[in-house]
């Protein structure tokens, strides 16, 4: 087995266009150290950048309707930011796989985490310009499930489940319960439903891509709808 096809396996995405592929892995270094345009990835790292900033936008968006344009900003900052994605260039392994110069090489420019977060994002372009937008969208929601799982925890994004809880319990000892009422799709881009009650008495529901962020989304709703009765 070819080692670009092991890295398709990993990535869970088979080119049509393995020349795409080839240019994602291809460092800028090579063509500095020939001193010829030898083609390179920074092209495709550019158009990743834009692919995978839309489709977190989005998740962001649908998934947290409560949270305002500031939250939402430093919430994607926190997902796309150089560390995260070298994560995942290093989860991949695609450092073993990019051409380098000798000069990278031997300062150990396969494990540097601003080389492994830029091949990454070219290695994503290369899956939209191959595949399309929907194949770029499923690689980068399996790539990402986990921290989706996350969202509500992550900076800039109220706790909304403990500011549920902290209302109620202002007006009663009894804290709010989840109920998970629905999950739907396939394995790497589920979608789940979650109410919440107290007392017994429904108050919303929310839906997320992770039963987490669905129960986010309820206590969002609820607390939505207990201030809009409050001044209502």
């Amino acid at each position: 087995m070819s080692t670009l096809a092991e890295l398709q396996l990993r990535l869970g995405y088979q080119f049509r266009d393995e020349n795409l592929l080839r240019l994602a892995l291809t460092h800028p270094s090579v063509a500095h150290e020939q001193n010829t345009p030898t083609p390179h990835n920074q092209r495709l790292e550019f158009l990743g950048d834009a692919v995978l900033g839309l489709v977190l936008t989005r998740e962001l968006y649908e998934n947290f309707s409560e949270a305002d344009e500031g939250a939402l900003t430093k919430s994607r900052a926190k997902l796309v930011n150089a560390s995260s994605l070298a994560e995942h260039g290093r989860a991949l392994n695609l450092g073993a796989h990019l051409v380098i110069s000798r000069g990278e090489e031997n300062t150990g420019g396969r494990e540097r985490a601003s080389t492994l977060a830029d091949a990454f994002e070219s290695v994503l372009g290369a899956i939209f310009l191959d595949g399309g937008f929907d194949a770029a969208r499923e690689f980068i929601l399996r790539e990402f499930s986990a921290k989706f799982g996350e969202l509500g925890e992550l900076p800039g994004i109220e706790n909304p489940k403990g500011e549920l809880q902290e209302l109620l319990q202002s007006k009663s000892p009894t804290a709010p319960e989840y109920l998970l009422v629905a999950a739907s799709g396939a394995d790497h881009d589920r979608d789940f439903e979650c109410a919440v009650l107290h007392v017994g008495v429904e108050l919303a529901r929310g839906q997320g891509k992770s039963k987490k962020a669905a129960e986010s989304a309820a206590a969002l709703a609820a607390l939505k709808k207990l201030r809009e009765e409050t001044t209502g």
